[in-house]
């Protein structure tokens, strides 16, 4: 996935070490979209998008993976032993400080962790403790994360190789996120597949509306 992010992060920017993103902000707003996917306004009756909200937890992968590859330059090899370093610890951790308090993440709800980790990605913080918390909430495992990670992989190359950096990729197709096509395609193919990634590229690409 290391390998993968950096290859993405190459095609939006040859230069996207330099630049010095601010990955870690992206996973504040995708937190937020995915609170909006869970549900949360008591004022009207909402029903969680479980597949969706998936979805946005991919995207925060993404930007984290990010954050960590920029922390080591972009050197995928310092980034995989801070990674696995970072997982063996979180996996040890049952209390996260943050602004003077402690949290538990396990006694947590789903949209409290969602805030949380969104609290800690605005200091500049990468818990992975928080986030395999959310991980569990969103009935996903590791095996389940990469599989998924690898489709949204496809569909952010599809987006580039389609204008997305220049404004003119078309993101709703026949009334629809393109979100919503890759997990509908995904569905229909098999990750095990040497050719999985070519055949989910090919799928999207039949389905993307024909430019005017």
């Amino acid at each position: 996935m290391l390998c993968l992010q950096s290859g993405m992060n190459e095609k939006v920017d040859p230069n996207w070490v330099a630049a010095k993103y601010p990955y870690l902000r992206a996973v504040v707003i995708e937190g937020s979209e995915a609170i909006e996917h869970h549900g949360w306004k008591w004022w009207k009756k909402q029903a969680m998008d479980l597949p969706q909200l998936q979805m946005e937890l991919i995207d925060i992968w993404h930007f984290i993976l990010s954050e960590i590859l920029l922390q080591n330059y972009g050197n995928e090899s310092k980034a995989l032993a801070v990674l696995q370093q970072s997982l063996a610890a979180a996996q040890q951790q049952s209390v996260i400080e943050f602004d003077s308090r402690q949290y538990i993440p396990r006694s947590l709800d789903l949209l409290n962790k969602l805030e949380l980790l969104i609290a800690l990605s605005a200091s500049r913080r990468i818990e992975l403790a928080i986030f395999e918390a959310i991980m569990a909430d969103c009935k996903m495992d590791w095996t389940a994360l990469y599989c998924q990670y690898v489709g949204k992989n496809v569909l952010n190359f599809f987006r580039q190789d389609h204008g997305y950096k220049q404004g003119s990729y078309q993101k709703v197709w026949h009334g629809r996120e393109d979100n919503e096509y890759l997990v509908e395609v995904m569905q229909q193919l098999d990750p095990a597949d040497p050719a999985y990634q070519d055949k989910l590229y090919a799928e999207l690409a039949r389905y993307y509306p024909a430019q005017a």
